[in-house]
Formats: structure tokens, C-alpha cells, sequence
């Protein structure tokens, strides 16, 4: 019998805001969960793991402590996890957050085992709270969990449709990479995600893909194997 397919899907926090740029846009989580329902339905055995930007950006001055700011954020990515779940939930999917840590009556600890019996049961599993300590971005807790559990591929649904070699948004010259290695991403310092992820990607073999979150039809056909984006080999 053929293995389903199994992928880690990192949803950009600010990009579920919208234009709100702050909290969600209701309309833009929906028509994200109406795409990963469609390869739901066909067996896409799917994980997600969400940003905490459209709550918190980290310190907003020196006199913050960085381990408070972390903490923060860290509980801007559960907030971000029980909002999402039930709306796939409400689109008609199973859902299970689990967390880097325990917060009782919320979600139980990540454990491999319960997490794996969740994709065999069909659910589509959440990963909150980034790795639990500070210092750590959401890309290594993407990169760890993404590993654990066996991940065919790591995708990053974004605001941009891709990997360039400069900031698009400043740089209307900038080249965008249909396809490129991890050690690539690393040797040319290109911000896919965070030095610490990209090693972790790199010993283990895990291949990533960008693209964006606000092309109609992007997420469902990523989920299946079709990347309209940048694709990035393990090799």
C-alpha cells in the first residue's frame, strides 16, 4: 500500500492578518483552510505550524528582556493555533494542537507517539509554542518537528511567492529562484529560514519549497506536490 504523503505546512502569522496587518483576517484563514481541506480529502497527512507576527515581533526595545520577549512570542504561536484549528475544524477537518509545552485543558505536550497516531487518525495536527526555550525562532521548531515525525518536505506558505536574491519589495530587479540547494540558501545568506533550521535541514535531508500564501490554489497544490515558488533540494 502506498504511503501517504506527509508535509509540514508553516503559515506566516502576519500573512493569515491581511490587511490588518494585527491579529486575523477571518476571510484569509478561511480561504486558506477551504485549500488545505481539498488535500485533506485526497490523504495529504498534514502538520502545521503558525507564526506569531500578526501578535508579537519581538522586542520593541532594548530594555525588554529577550527570554520574556520569546515567551511571548512563543504564546502568540498557541493563540495562532487554536484560532486556525477551529476554523479547519468548523471547514471539516479533525484538528489537535499539541505544544513544546503543557498548558492543561489547552494542548498536551509534543510527544511522537501521540502525535503520529493523530496523522494515522487523519488529523490534522498543530504544533504550538515554537521549541519551548528562547533563542530559538519558529523555523528550528519547524525544522525539529518536521524531522521528528518523518516530513516528506517543509512548506513555507508566505506574503512573497518565493525565494529571491534580494528584498523584492525594494528591489524590483530581484531575481527569484525557481530552484536552488540548501546549502545554497546558506553559503549565499538568503533569508528562507533561520541558519540554525537551514543546518538542521541540511544534516537530515529535509527539502523545503516557498511560496505564496495569497496565490488562489497555491497551498492545495503544494500540499500535493506541485510548488509555484522556489523549490529547495536537500542536497
Amino acid at each position: 500500500m502506498e504511503k501517504n504523503r506527509r508535509v509540514m505546512l508553516k503559515l506566516s502569522g502576519e500573512a493569515l492578518a491581511g490587511d490588518k496587518h494585527m491579529g486575523f483576517c477571518e476571510d484569509t484563514v478561511k480561504e486558506v483552510a477551504a485549500e488545505v481541506l481539498e488535500a485533506y480529502k485526497e490523504g495529504v497527512e498534514i502538520a502545521v505550524v503558525i507564526g506569531g507576527g500578526n501578535f508579537w515581533r519581538g522586542r520593541s526595545s532594548d530594555a525588554f528582556d529577550r527570554v520574556k520577549a520569546d515567551q511571548i512570542g512563543m504564546l502568540a504561536t498557541v493563540m495562532n493555533c487554536i484560532y486556525v484549528s477551529e476554523i479547519f475544524r468548523n471547514a471539516g477537518m479533525k484538528t489537535r494542537i499539541f505544544c513544546a509545552f503543557e498548558i492543561p485543558g489547552i494542548a498536551p505536550v509534543f510527544e511522537k507517539d501521540a502525535v503520529m497516531e493523530a496523522l494515522s487518525a487523519h488529523e490534522v495536527v498543530f504544533f504550538a509554542g515554537g521549541t519551548g526555550h528562547p533563542y530559538f525562532s519558529t523555523d528550528t521548531g519547524i525544522a525539529l518537528r518536521a524531522i521528528e515525525i518523518g516530513a516528506d518536505s517543509i512548506l513555507l506558505a508566505k506574503a512573497v511567492d518565493g525565494v529571491y536574491d534580494s528584498d523584492p519589495v525594494k528591489n524590483p530587479q530581484a531575481k527569484r529562484y525557481d530552484r536552488l540547494s540548501i546549502s545554497e540558501v546558506v553559503e549565499k545568506k538568503l533569508q528562507v529560514i533561520d541558519l540554525t533550521a537551514s543546518i538542521l535541514c541540511m544534516e537530515n535531508h529535509m527539502p523545503l519549497a516557498v511560496f505564496s500564501l495569497n496565490k488562489k490554489g497555491a497551498i492545495t497544490d503544494a500540499l500535493k506536490g506541485t510548488i509555484h515558488g522556489t523549490v529547495v533540494t536537500a542536497d
